[in-house]
């Protein structure tokens, strides 16, 4: 499991690109993607931008991550409405922190793989590791364990 839960990244966050720390402090959805302005990530963050009253209700906050660069990933907010923090991975270490990392056969570049963690109060809670990047995460098993929590 993940030993160390923080970190520290350029992330679109409240409006503008800007410098984030994430402590791990109350209960948190990191949900990592493979590529911005791609078919399946745009769904994926459409449906977290959809569901995000449902997540407020709850207390819960949503970070998207993936190695896009953090003008990408503004671009991508503005066009898609998203209502969250993204965060730029483009060093490539929160993924391999949270032991996600993929390399695209027959390029040598690194990617997130699709997934989804739930993180409350500094330790990882629930994990949902997608190996298909085609496949969406199970929106209602993570609200489930969201409820149960």
């Amino acid at each position: 499991m993940v030993d160390e839960i923080g970190f520290k990244a350029p992330a679109y966050h409240k409006g503008e690109t800007q410098r984030f720390q994430f402590k791990g402090e109350g209960t948190t959805i990191l949900a990592f993607f493979p590529g911005a302005f791609t078919g399946v990530c745009t769904e994926e963050m459409c449906e977290f931008r959809d569901q995000m009253s449902e997540f407020n209700d709850m207390d819960v906050e949503v970070i998207g991550i993936s190695v896009d660069t953090p003008f990408a990933l503004e671009e991508f907010a503005d066009q898609e409405d998203l209502n969250f923090t993204l965060v730029s991975d483009t060093s490539k270490e929160i993924s391999k922190q949270y032991d996600i990392k993929t390399e695209i056969p027959g390029l040598e570049y690194e990617i997130s793989t699709r997934a989804t963690f739930i993180v409350q109060d500094g330790e990882v809670v629930y994990s949902e590791v997608l190996d298909d990047p085609s496949n969406l995460p199970d929106f209602e098993k993570l609200k489930d364990e969201l409820h149960s929590l």
